[in-house]
C-alpha cells in the first residue's frame, strides 16, 4: 500500500507499461472493420512559406561579434558592480557591529 508503483518501460518508445496485469481479460473483436466506401476530396499538400536565410556580410558578422562583446562587458561589469556592494555593505555592517559591540562592553565594565 505504501509501495510506489513504478511503471516498467524497457525502451524509449513513449509507451508506459504498467506493473500490474489487467484483471479483466480483453477480448478481440469478431469479425474485420468495415471499409469506408464514402467519396473524399484528396488531400491538398500545404505550401510551406520559405523564409529568406539570414547572410551576413563581413561588415555584420563584425558588428554582430562586437555586440555580442559590448554585451558581455556591460553584464559583466553590472555583476562586479553588484558583487562589490554586497562587499562594501557587509563590511559595514561588520564594522557597526564592534563598535556597537565595544560600546556595550564598556558600559558593563564600569
Amino acid at each position: 500500500m505504501i509501495r510506489p508503483k513504478i511503471p516498467v518501460n524497457p525502451l524509449p518508445t513513449g509507451l508506459v507499461i504498467p506493473l500490474a496485469e489487467p484483471t479483466a481479460a480483453v477480448e478481440p473483436h469478431a469479425g474485420a472493420a468495415p471499409v469506408c466506401d464514402c467519396h473524399h476530396a484528396p488531400a491538398q499538400p500545404t505550401s510551406r512559406v520559405q523564409l529568406p536565410a539570414v547572410r551576413l556580410t563581413s561588415t555584420g558578422l563584425v558588428a554582430a561579434i562586437a555586440g555580442g562583446a559590448g554585451l558581455v562587458l556591460v553584464v559583466g561589469a553590472v555583476l562586479v558592480s553588484m558583487l562589490l556592494a554586497v562587499a562594501i555593505t557587509s563590511a559595514a555592517v561588520a564594522v557597526c557591529a564592534v563598535v556597537l559591540r565595544s560600546l556595550l562592553n564598556g558600559q558593563h565594565h564600569r
